[in-house]
């Protein structure tokens, strides 16, 4: 039972892949090594509004493009695991992609982190637990008692943050054997989202009883939800996680892929670029990343029945 969950998200990332397998994109220049298309994709996952992403990201991929002197476009992938697929199969060039994406894409494909984020000066953060106010669950030891009675509401199953620290640490917590036994016998249920911010609406909205989101995603919400501070409440954290990355396939071109990197570095520069930046993923600044960095969500995978290297 312990390898339910890997060998699901294997048939997952399968399905995603014969999806993915070709390309509409026009344009392209050479595959395989030093890959140098001529038309950039930039590719997004849905951790808040998807449908705001690719237009809010667009001003960034026109000033990247501008920049490298080559067309970039803005494209928000269905979930996580297709933007993976799409590095793999180098149908995206630049991917804008939590930990855990990285992780699993790199067990699979030959890519690479060139950047990372910085949030509040540092380049670590972490998941939370949210719950309504008025709800009898003030800690995450509460749950052993009430979470039989909870609906657990997250993005995705392949969220760093969303999904797979919250299981890892819950599962070690309350000693419980695989992740099915987690959503089906743990709590009552599973909600499935699509993105942090529905997590948070979903239990605003009595559908769950409990989120699990990135540290805070009620900053994010406050236009369209004003009291949400109060309407809901942390009851816990997880573990410092790495910021998200931005990935692209090592078969990119070098010189390219110095331009693109060097390009985004410039940004720190640009309060309109980082303002975006800001909008769509909450990034302060854009640092340097590397592999190894990524090790401790590795080892969280592995926890939960996975079987990814460490380097």
């Amino acid at each position: 039972m312990k390898k339910l969950w890997a060998l699901l998200f294997v048939l997952t990332l399968a399905t995603v892949l014969a999806a993915c397998g070709s390309s509409d994109d026009e344009g392209e220049s050479g595959e395989g090594e030093n890959l140098n298309p001529d038309k950039i994709v930039m590719g997004f996952v849905p951790s808040q509004d998807s449908g705001k992403i690719a237009e809010t990201a667009q001003p960034l991929a026109d000033k990247l493009g501008e920049i490298i002197g080559k067309e970039v476009e803005a494209k928000t992938m269905t979930n996580y695991t297709a933007l993976v697929e799409a590095l793999g199969n180098e149908t995206a060039h630049i991917g804008f992609i939590p930990a855990f994406g990285y992780v699993l894409a790199s067990s699979k494909y030959e890519v690479e982190p060139i950047l990372k984020s910085e949030r509040n000066g540092s380049a670590t953060y972490v998941a939370q637990y949210l719950v309504r106010a008025d709800s009898p669950v003030e800690s995450l030891e509460d749950l052993k008692e009430h979470a039989g009675d909870m609906i657990w509401a997250y993005g995705d199953a392949s969220s760093t943050s969303g999904y797979l620290f919250p299981a890892s640490q819950l599962m070690g917590m309350f000693d419980i054997e695989d992740t099915t036994a987690l959503q089906e016998e743990f709590f009552k249920g599973v909600l499935k989202s699509g993105g942090h911010d529905n997590s948070a609406v979903a239990v605003l909205d009595g559908d769950a009883d409990i989120a699990t989101t990135f540290d805070d995603v009620r900053d994010t919400m406050l236009e369209d939800y004003p009291t949400i501070m109060d309407d809901l409440k942390v009851i816990g954290t997880t573990e410092e996680i790495p910021n998200d990355t931005i990935t692209i396939p090592s078969s990119l071109d070098d010189e390219l892929t110095e331009k693109i990197k060097d390009a985004f570095l410039s940004f720190n520069d640009d309060p309109e670029m980082i303002e975006i930046m800001n909008e769509v993923y909450n990034w302060d600044a854009i640092i340097e990343a590397d592999d190894s960095e990524f090790d401790v969500v590795r080892e969280t995978y592995n926890n939960l029945g996975g079987n990814v290297p460490l380097d």
